[in-house]
């Protein structure tokens, strides 16, 4: 027979599961815009490449630098929101995975 500090337990590992769970999805989430933010700068590096023959880029280099600077800045930014998001479920797995060691219940529910 159950006690109620068994179910208590059993609640509170199920309601931190949905947490870990949680967290995860919103890693998920920063994966997404951090391939956003990464598109945007190859994007416009594309259009320049492409409509190159109707400008000199000598001429606009004051222009094409600084642009070409902030889409770096903005692709390594995307790229650290996808690996700092990556390690982060790695981590989440990692909690969830001790959980369903700890309790037979909430391993059946992740399955």
């Amino acid at each position: 027979m159950a006690t109620g500090d068994d179910v208590d337990d059993e609640t509170l590992l199920v309601a931190e599961a949905q947490l870990l769970l949680a967290e995860k999805r919103t890693s998920l989430s920063t994966i997404r815009t951090g391939i956003a933010v990464a598109a945007l700068p190859l994007s416009v590096v594309s259009i320049l490449i492409a409509t190159s023959r109707m400008y000199d880029p000598a001429g606009m280099a004051h222009l094409l630098v600084p642009l070409l600077g902030a889409c770096a800045l903005l692709f390594l930014f995307g790229a650290w929101l996808m690996l700092h998001a990556t390690i982060r479920i790695h981590r989440y797995d990692q909690r969830l995975r001790a959980l369903q060691a700890r309790n037979r219940r909430v391993a059946e529910l992740l399955q």
